[in-house]
């Protein structure tokens, strides 16, 4: 261990480097010094090697041998302290810069306002806070948030990283919104409503949909697409009485939205507290859950929003055209572009044919 501590422009001098500069002026060995100073030689040894502190002992010894205050020796002892206490600081924020990198500062000065800057250590020092964490690399590990599946390459540490930044974000602004309890009756009540919404625009079903979603106990966030996150959506559960429903905003095209919405939806049905349900891009390694669980999901959202019987009844009777999807979806009373993207997803349409029925939501967050 040295006397010294060194880490870019920044340098500790602990006490022993200069209690060795004296030992040297005096022209006598370490262990005569001790001798003098009624100490062994293994302590002189430790100390001006930088491996022990002066102790209030020592300081006096030293006062009273070379007329230098005790204050003075425990003042540098404590200005060394402090000084390393920086340098592990540095070091500390340094080696999270490159996992502050994989991140988009933009996106929480946007949606947490953060400050803006353009130092690497105020973004590192604002995202930690931000994000509950005392150290970035956290967000590294794949049980942080969310139980990742392990021996797959397709998820990236980026991947990661950004998924559980997405997740906690999420749970930040959902802090400042919990209040009522949780209630599976009332919200299957609300279905059909929540349904009938898709003949509206986003302007319009928005504030009824969060007003529906408090009255049931659900606290529902909408956020932004978070970069490399792969997430689109989230339920999480506090306790057994407050749950998180999460989306994002990205591609928002009507079908992908309720499809996503009433997905999620099931899962606040399901109520499983020890588990977070993401749902995630293909291409991303979504976290270990009950596979059922996901197919569940998957069918609810379907019948939810095409009975399965009337939907097999316009397959079978039916010609394919634009006239006739907006027929068919008139007669359930739902948008035509929730048809087009089914019958393109089960393979009965081209991906892009009818294209223009699909509107774009513009969801502002």
């Amino acid at each position: 261990m040295s006397n010294i501590k060194e880490y870019n422009d920044l340098m500790a001098f602990h006490p022993g480097y200069y209690v060795a500069e004296i030992i040297d002026d005096m022209q006598m060995s370490q262990a005569e010094f001790a001798k003098r100073l009624g100490t062994t030689a293994k302590t002189i040894s430790q100390l001006v090697n930088g491996n022990c502190a002066i102790s209030k002992d020592l300081a006096q010894k030293l006062a009273s041998m070379l007329g230098i205050s005790v204050e003075a020796w425990l003042n540098l002892q404590k200005e060394y302290d402090l000084k390393v206490m920086e340098i592990k600081e540095k070091e500390r924020i340094d080696s999270q810069i490159c996992i502050a990198k994989l991140i988009n500062y933009s996106f929480f000065v946007n949606v947490a306002n953060l400050p803006k800057t353009k130092k690497w250590e105020e973004k590192v020092i604002n995202l930690c806070k931000y994000l509950k964490v005392a150290d970035l690399n956290l967000l590294k590990s794949r049980d942080f948030l969310v139980n990742f599946r392990s021996g797959i390459s397709d998820t990236t540490e980026k991947n990661i990283i950004n998924a559980q930044a997405w997740l906690q974000t999420a749970i930040n602004l959902a802090d400042n919104l919990r209040g009522n309890k949780y209630d599976a009756e009332k919200l299957k009540s609300y279905l059909p409503e929540i349904r009938s919404m898709t003949l509206e625009k986003p302007e319009m079903f928005m504030p009824r949909l969060h007003e529906i979603f408090e009255e049931c106990g659900v606290t529902f966030v909408l956020l932004p697409y978070l970069k490399n996150s792969g997430i689109n959506g989230a339920v999480r559960w506090f306790n057994d009485e407050e749950v998180l429903l999460a989306m994002n905003n990205r591609n928002t095209y009507a079908d992908v939205f309720w499809f996503s919405l009433f997905h999620e939806i099931k899962h606040v049905f399901q109520k499983k507290h020890s588990m977070v349900f993401l749902s995630a891009d293909k291409c991303f390694d979504l976290i270990e859950l009950n596979q059922m669980l996901e197919y569940d999901a998957d069918a609810f959202a379907s019948n939810c929003l095409i009975p399965p019987k009337e939907y097999k009844e316009f397959l079978k009777n039916q010609n394919i055209t634009r006239s006739s999807i907006k027929e068919f979806a008139q007669r359930i009373g739902i948008h035509p572009g929730i048809v087009v993207g089914r019958l393109q997803h089960d393979g009965n349409l081209g991906p892009d044919c009818y294209h223009d029925l699909r509107p774009h939501y513009k969801i502002v967050v």
